[in-house]
């Protein structure tokens, strides 16, 4: 009778038979998907290999020291190396444990981030600058490419929104806890008596749906054509590039006007707005399925608190995990890895206990 890891080898080797097949290699979507598959089950087979060598070791030492002519010091070395061999053999299945654990169908979607100034008026857009600075260093740490999609600039440097895409493999992977209420307490340059203000910013982070993912029919659309307002060079006085789309059925709306023609704002505009759609799908079909996962790290509320900015302190906590780092500056300066990372090991402990549950 196969197990669960002999399931994984037959298949990896099946797979990598299937993309030596002429007939596969010239159907390129045949071929990307079984190549995609190919990359996610290696790791998990490579590791189920050893874990295998291990427990077939152990097995022929246990069937060695039941042998009556196994002599005294070979006996002694042996029952040594099965200490050493059951330690590893439970390291390995607590790693296979993390392995095998449910993948997220969307880890390595790219993603549309939006960030929107919330309550404390310029400082909030300001933070929301901040923010959108700090996630553009990171992806470049990681090497994802940022584009921006359309904002909507104050005067003095800050963002009342922003979209963006972000790009690159397993973006959404490492991005997909940011979304909900981010707090920052900071003195305001403007601020003369020293007061330390708090304001707050809404992240959410989407996965970027595939045309075929949405069905968007073209009469369910309003699409309004309107003057860019704001800077942007004299064009955007004189011609109608800005855009809305309204999606009638769901009442989503999107703007976009940062691109220089009205072709490429709309083309940005459906972008963000597939995304949307396809983010509230998902949210309806995870509600369907359990409440338990509102209460998880990876739920994405927006109308969560997920993290306070403190500035006088120089620390940054994320109240989901109670996880306080005193290294603020460089968290904004886009060092980030600690920070996800946490937010990852925590995920999976959650995953962790809610399969042995």
């Amino acid at each position: 009778m196969s197990t669960p890891l002999d399931d994984i080898l037959h298949r990896r080797d099946e797979i990598s038979s299937l993309l030596a097949d002429p007939e596969v290699t010239t159907n390129q979507q045949r071929y990307t998907q079984l190549s995609r598959e190919f990359a996610e089950i290696e790791p998990i087979a490579a590791h189920a290999e050893q874990h295998l060598q291990l427990q077939q070791q152990l097995a022929d030492n246990l069937e060695l020291l039941a042998d009556p002519d196994c002599d005294r010091e070979l006996k002694e070395l042996t029952e040594a190396e099965n200490r050493e061999l059951k330690q590893a053999i439970a390291a390995s299945e607590a790693e296979l444990k993390l392995l095998l654990l449910p993948k997220d169908p969307n880890d390595n979607r790219n993603v549309i981030l939006e960030i929107r100034a919330g309550t404390g008026g310029d400082e909030a857009a300001l933070f929301a600058a901040d923010l959108f600075r700090m996630y553009c260093r990171y992806a470049e740490t990681q090497g994802f490419k940022v584009s921006i999609l359309s904002s909507s600039e104050i005067g003095i440097g800050g963002y009342k929104e922003i979209i963006a895409q972000v790009t690159g493999q397993g973006v959404f992977s490492r991005f997909k806890f940011e979304s909900g209420t981010h707090r920052v307490q900071r003195v305001p340059e403007t601020e003369s008596g020293g007061r330390i203000h708090t304001s707050a910013c809404t992240v959410a982070i989407m996965p970027e749906a595939e045309d075929v993912e949405v069905d968007i029919r073209p009469e369910d659309l309003r699409i309004d054509v309107y003057r860019a307002s704001g800077a942007g060079g004299q064009h955007v006085n004189k011609t109608e590039s800005a855009v809305r789309i309204t999606h009638e059925p769901t009442g989503i709306v999107v703007t976009c006007q940062d691109q220089s023609s009205q072709h490429k704002n709309k083309a940005q505009a459906m972008k963000v707005l597939q995304a949307r759609i396809f983010d509230k799908q998902q949210a309806e079909a995870d509600a369907e399925r359990s409440d338990a996962r509102k209460n998880m790290v990876g739920s994405g509320d927006r109308s969560e608190r997920i993290r306070t900015y403190n500035y006088p302190q120089g620390r940054i906590t994320d109240h989901r995990i109670n996880l306080t780092l005193y290294k603020l500056e460089q968290i904004m300066n886009g060092d980030m890895g600690e920070l996800i990372d946490a937010l990852l090991t925590h995920h999976q402990a959650e995953l962790l206990a809610a399969n042995n549950g």
